[in-house]
């Protein structure tokens, strides 16, 4: 079975720079598309983005797309979400979640690993 455990979440004013972390255990990232959604109070839960297993393909979220990066280390079990120019409405829990198929699904329900969860505000 795969755990999982966000961290790299906090305070950070709007413009600044985030980097999240997700590190894995119980099975080998190699063999897991990796993804990362977030939450919002009040919000339904979005998807930020994935990267494959095979190919390293990566998806993004409109809301994301030219802000954020994502990539991964095999080596060291851990996949990333760089968060770059900032904004308030950017302020929610971030998941990373992992499902066995080499294809990255926005719908959350595709998933079957998820972490806590790390939150990140922006301020403004």
């Amino acid at each position: 079975q795969m755990q999982l455990v966000e961290s790299g979440g906090g305070l950070v004013q709007a413009g600044g720079s985030l980097r999240l972390s997700c590190a894995g255990s119980g099975r080998p990232f190699s063999s897991y598309t990796m993804g990362w959604f977030r939450q919002a109070p009040g919000k339904e839960r979005e998807f930020v983005g994935g990267i494959t297993w095979r190919d390293g393909r990566i998806y993004y979220g409109d809301s994301v797309k030219g802000r954020f990066a994502i990539s991964r280390d095999n080596a060291k079990n851990t996949v990333y979400l760089q968060m770059n120019s900032l904004k308030p409405e950017d302020t929610a829990v971030y998941y990373c979640a992992a499902r066995s198929s080499d294809y990255v699904p926005a719908e959350e329900s595709r998933y079957g690993y998820w972490g806590q969860g790390t939150q990140v505000t922006v301020s403004s």
